[in-house]
């Protein structure tokens, strides 16, 4: 069964069982501080999660691309990728766990023919006062006996605790047990003591309902009041078990890519080859998604994953510029699934090719450096090793052929392995500090701040002009911050302008209040709306003022206060460039 054969079968199936198809939101997530990029199906729903309305019911489908950059330093190995498809199917309050394990269940037996004789499941066996879910593993048990199997706990139904059988953030939120779902590769048990969730490779999780049932806040849990049902799979991995293959690259999706990476290669690795596959594939959906290499946040993500793409290259001996290649190949693998791709195939090609030779520049100053280094010291070490690594690109590998010819070596190489993963560690802490908070939060404060930001925009296209449109968003509790293409900063004179049309509307008592119309119609009335492949059929439009005349007007999720009078006095406290031609503004209400 080819990959988007296992795609649409998984579609099509849940959508007979009552489900709405809706579009994959982009990898860049939408007002959430949280996280750099979308990195699970559910993420961007997590307001219906909560209680809001959705426009497509309470029963929803989709493949939502994901992209985990805790996944990067694993790319290599026959099964992680940096960015991959994730099916997903969720119950906004509607069924709950027995109607959830029998759909998962049905699906992999009867529609993909996987066999049920090789499918285990693991349950939350409790912990922290929090019974164990007796009620799954019931289900689970009375499941398996529809498919001739006498299931036994401990076997094949495992328990395990918090830390692999429930779903929630350190910060709050819907949270509860979960039920993971693995699958026998047929390889022998690496040990008396292999279980499901071990590393050898003998079993395969290959998807997860989520059973939202808690509610966590002030670190106290509480009933959340309703149940919502969140499954996660992974499409790469099921369809490499369907065609029996040991890696997702060797699928015949990926198979392509990676065939024309081998060619091109003077030197073979699968490594290094399965990373450039993965590195340059990403990087197209990245740039699709409208983000460009730059020294910080996804911008930095996408020009490490190019940079990475082209260091491993040169270690095969690939010459010469050779990502819009391989970024051709990838587009077209993944075009009848992400249409963008083709439609924005110049761009992306383009930046490619353009980041490679900003890299092939500096990777030649690092070449310089190197020989100096050389004539000076007649020696290398591993610390100078990495900072050529770290300042230029210049590859380990690299480094020590050149010293090689010259009858030399890295000396303390493990200088080298030190600073790489004190590097990082700083990476990941960084990381964690500067995107701290709850996912999609829905705080009063960020309530507030998501509801300015309509109107900041709105005073921006009266002042600015109707070029200006919402590039990017971020919204913590303590502030609101909007990007939007101009080609100039603001004047001060400008600044005042907009906080004086904000603060004028805030005063005015302006109503919020949606409606739900078809998506084309909404895109008439707001055609500066990005990235509107997102929006499902039917949408919300939000009015800030009378519907007949707002003052803004957008296509939006939420949440959103009820009435401007909520928000307080709107400030501007920053401005600055992030890329050619967007510029950002930052806001706080006092």
């Amino acid at each position: 069964m080819k990959y988007e054969e296992v795609r649409e079968k998984y579609l099509r199936f849940f959508e007979t069982k009552g489900h709405s198809v809706i579009p994959s939101a982009p990898l860049v997530p939408e007002d959430d501080p949280s996280v750099l990029f979308v990195n699970a199906g559910m993420f961007p729903l997590i307001p219906f999660l909560k209680g809001e309305k959705h426009p497509k019911g309470t029963r929803l489908v989709n493949t939502q691309r994901c992209l985990r950059t805790g996944d990067i330093d694993d790319v290599g190995d026959p099964f992680h990728c940096t960015t991959f498809l994730m099916l997903g199917n969720w119950s906004l309050n509607d069924y709950f766990k027995e109607e959830a394990i029998n759909m998962t269940m049905e699906f992999l037996v009867k529609e993909l023919s996987l066999s049920p004789q090789n499918i285990y499941a693991t349950v939350f066996g409790g912990e922290d006062q929090i019974p164990q879910d007796s009620e799954s593993i019931a289900i689970w048990k009375k499941t398996f006996e529809k498919y001739g199997i006498k299931a036994k706990v401990g076997d094949r139904i495992q328990k395990y605790g918090k830390d692999k059988n429930w779903w929630g953030l350190e910060s709050g939120g819907p949270c509860g047990p979960d039920s993971e779902i693995f699958y026998d590769t047929g390889k022998e048990k690496c040990s008396n003591k292999c279980n499901v969730n071990c590393s050898c490779g003998k079993y395969v999780e290959i998807g997860n309902n989520v059973f939202m049932e808690y509610l966590k806040e002030n670190n106290t849990l509480k009933p959340l009041g309703r149940h919502n049902v969140d499954f996660g799979g992974g499409l790469e991995r099921i369809t490499a078990l369907l065609q029996g293959k040991n890696s997702v690259y060797e699928t015949d999706i990926y198979k392509p890519i990676l065939d024309e990476v081998i060619k091109i290669s003077k030197k073979q690795n699968i490594k290094s080859q399965r990373i450039i596959v993965d590195h340059i594939k990403s990087a197209t959906w990245l740039i699709m998604d409208g983000v460009y290499p730059s020294r910080t946040q996804q911008g930095y993500i996408l020009r490490r994953l190019i940079r990475r793409a082209i260091r491993h290259a040169r270690s095969l001996g690939i010459e010469g510029e050779f990502t819009q290649e391989i970024g051709e190949i990838s587009i077209k693998q993944f075009k009848n699934i992400m249409p963008n791709l083709e439609t924005q195939q110049e761009e992306i090609l383009k930046t490619l090719e353009q980041e490679e030779k900003n890299f092939n520049k500096t990777l030649s100053s690092g070449l310089t450096v190197l020989e100096k280094l050389i004539k000076r010291n007649n020696t290398i070490t591993g610390k100078d090793a990495f900072l050529l690594y770290e300042t230029y690109g210049l590859p380990l590998e690299l480094t020590q052929e050149i010293l090689q010819e010259k009858g030399l070596s890295v000396t303390n190489i493990q200088e080298f392995n030190t600073a790489e993963k004190q590097h990082q560690e700083k990476s990941r802490t960084a990381s964690k500090g500067l995107f701290k908070g709850g996912l999609a939060d829905t705080s009063q404060m960020s309530t507030k701040y998501h509801t300015a930001s309509h109107l900041l925009l709105a005073s921006l296209r009266k002042i600015l002009g109707e070029h200006i449109y919402q590039k990017g968003s971020n919204i913590t509790p303590e502030r609101l911050r909007l990007d939007f293409p101009n080609d100039q900063k603001l004047t001060d004179e400008q600044i005042l302008q907009v906080e004086q049309m904000v603060n004028n509307q805030i005063s005015k008592q302006l109503p919020v209040q949606y409606e739900e119309m078809p998506k084309e119609q909404a895109l008439k009335i707001v055609p500066y709306a990005a990235f509107p492949e997102k929006y499902p059929d039917i949408v919300k439009v939000y009015y800030i003022g009378s519907k007949d005349n707002p003052f803004s007007i957008e296509i939006c999720n939420g949440p959103h206060v009820s009435n401007t009078k909520q928000l307080g006095k709107f400030k501007i406290i920053k401005q600055e460039n992030v890329g050619a031609g967007i510029k950002r503004i930052k806001a706080v209400l006092q």
